[in-house]
């Protein structure tokens, strides 16, 4: 990777700590692999993105509205989780099974009507058995009814950019008004994964038993491939079958969602192709860690001079597998800084290109603040700028 620092107005100092800016380029010495196209596969829309960077590396039709079936639960389960770190339910507590949970069709946990159940073995149910009646008993016990609880789904929806989403109901079940797009499903797939993760992982439970019941999670990669850790599956005669799956190998983790494939193995097979064809011939990396000096600059007029740049958030970048070394970033600083200097204000960019391909710009902040400087010290430099 190559570094370049600009200088931007009248003279200043720049320090670029290119020691600690990136690891030794020699762990990433492997031979370049030229991308191909993705895989075909056979849904009517799907998306392949990473989860550190958000990079999508496939897409068809991802922005198309579709029926999400049972991939509905995963806001579900997102908003239990946030109501349990809230501390506004527990794990522990207990929840009465309403007769609308227990009659509620489809896929079942085989709740009994009026019985207490453990918040943490209806969410169990949910993920694990897809079980609508669980996943009702729990939007009550939230919400007090799944209307409500359909308002908080949509509210974290917009909250989260999922744009082109719109929920009625916590399970899935059709409705003319309950539809969401790949893209969306992978946004809220990548917040649940990176928000709660404790709770991501009963996504890889393979199966659960309640009331003397067992039953097999659906997601029929979590057998056969071991590198997938989630996420869920959904069907509907009219949404078809779907599945958004998650899968880490060698520290990068990539989240697939296909939505209306033919059938239970097609979803699992197309699913795989993606995954595959995103460890082949991609890799992430984490360029520079959040609150990490990248540059020290001079502060004019300021109790110290010397002020230090870095960024507000890790930086991953998703590139070609083996194109490393070719990166190039680029510093622009601006000049002159005057005191005071507030920590966490923008002072410059960093930008990230690769063969002339700009991949990602980042502003550079304060990670200190630099109070004003004395009489003595303003007078001093202010006739330095003024010579400059």
């Amino acid at each position: 990777m190559k570094w370049c620092v600009v200088k931007t107005g009248p003279s200043f100092i720049v320090k670029a700590l290119c020691a600690v800016l990136l690891m030794s380029l020699q762990q990433f010495a492997v031979a370049a692999v030229a991308v191909p196209p993705p895989p075909e596969v056979a849904a009517r829309g799907y998306i392949l993105m990473d989860f550190q960077s958000g990079r999508v590396l496939a897409e068809s039709k991802a922005d198309e509205r579709m029926e999400p079936a049972s991939l509905t639960k995963i806001m579900t389960s997102y908003l239990v989780s946030k109501e349990i770190e809230a501390g506004r339910i527990k794990l522990a507590d207990m929840v009465t099974i309403s007769e609308r949970a227990w009659r509620m069709e489809g896929s079942r946990s085989f709740m009994r009507v009026g019985t207490l159940v453990p918040v943490e073995v209806l969410l169990k149910g949910m993920i694990v058995q897809s079980g609508n009646d669980a996943t009702v008993a729990l939007a009550e016990h939230v919400a007090g009814d799944e209307t409500v609880f359909a308002s908080l789904m949509n509210q974290q929806a917009n909250a989260l950019g999922m744009t082109r989403s719109h929920f009625v109901n916590a399970t899935g079940l059709p409705d003319p008004q309950h539809y969401t797009t790949a893209r969306d499903v992978a946004i809220l797939t990548r917040a649940l994964i990176r928000d709660f993760p404790e709770e991501y992982k009963w996504h890889a439970i393979r199966e659960f038993t309640y009331n003397n019941i067992t039953q097999h999670n659906r997601n029929r990669l979590l057998w056969r491939n071991k590198s997938v850790d989630g996420v869920k599956t959904g069907h509907t005669e009219s949404a078809g079958f779907c599945l958004v799956a998650s899968a880490q190998q060698d520290g990068m983790r990539l989240i697939s969602v296909v939505l209306g494939t033919a059938g239970d193995n097609e979803r699992a097979l197309e699913s795989e192709k993606l995954l595959g064809y995103g460890f082949r011939f991609f890799e992430t990396h984490r360029l520079y860690s959040a609150r990490q000096p990248l540059s020290s600059v001079r502060v004019w007029k300021g109790a110290t001079e010397n002020l230090p740049l870095g960024l507000q958030q890790d930086l991953y970048l998703t590139i070609p597998r083996g194109t490393y070394k070719e990166l190039k970033a680029e510093m622009r600083v601006d000049n002159p800084i005057i005191a005071p200097a507030a920590k966490g204000k923008r002072y410059g960019a960093l930008n990230i290109s690769l063969q002339g391909e700009a991949l990602a710009a980042r502003p550079l902040v304060a990670l200190n603040e630099v109070a004003e400087g004395g009489m003595l010290q303003r007078a001093l430099d202010a006739v330095r700028l003024w010579m400059q």
